[in-house]
């Protein structure tokens, strides 16, 4: 199916639509890439990707990018796409942990890591290097944003500017940043709740 660009809503059903996401920037514009259709699985839509991107437009150069629940690595490959220094992409199934090894390979992409584990379990380790850029983008309705966030800022993942891109439900109420990141932007698309951070 290629109509997902018109019908971005279909990328929020519990398994992928599509057998691929698309690069819609940077140096691998216009790449194709394919996904496997995995529970829970939910690529980003072109749609959100775009505006997310633009938010970020002056931030995603030489940064160091983490993607805590990677899925699909349509966040991640993005930021790679757009010239970031380095991306590590940690995802918990180890079929799409598996299609993301394969893809980086096709984009010929050296400055990715790859980590087949649970993102919770791992940011609640202490840091042994800090983030410019994280993308938190866990699966609908399993309460992993808060805790991840916690996380992400106890045990010293960020750099001190870092900025966060935290994507939940629309109708989600429970999540909470801590106290000292700054919301920046904001929007609702549909089902998915955007937000982007800056760590003070």
């Amino acid at each position: 199916m290629r109509g997902r660009k018109k019908t971005p809503q279909k990328s929020h059903h519990s398994k992928a639509p599509s057998g691929q996401i698309r690069i819609i920037g940077g140096q691998h514009r216009g790449r194709k890439l394919p996904v496997h259709d995995v529970t829970g699985l939910r690529p980003t839509t072109d749609r959100v990707k775009e505006t997310v991107f633009n938010w970020l437009m002056m931030d995603v150069r030489d940064a160091n990018v983490l993607d805590c629940f990677a899925g699909a690595g349509s966040l991640g490959f993005e930021a790679l796409s757009r010239f970031a220094a380095k991306a590590t992409l940690i995802e918990l199934d180890n079929t799409a942990a598996k299609q993301l090894e394969e893809n980086a390979q096709l984009l010929k992409l050296s400055n990715v890591d790859i980590i087949n584990t649970n993102a919770i379990t791992f940011v609640q380790q202490m840091a042994q290097q800090s983030f410019d850029l994280v993308f938190v983008d866990p699966p609908f309705n399993q309460n992993l944003s808060t805790p991840c966030c916690e996380a992400l800022e106890e045990n010293n993942w960020l750099s001190e500017q870092a900025l966060v891109y935290v994507e939940v439900e629309s109708d989600n109420q429970d999540f909470s940043a801590p106290a000292n990141w700054q919301l920046f932007k904001e929007k609702v698309a549909g089902q998915v709740w955007c937000r982007l951070y800056r760590r003070n």
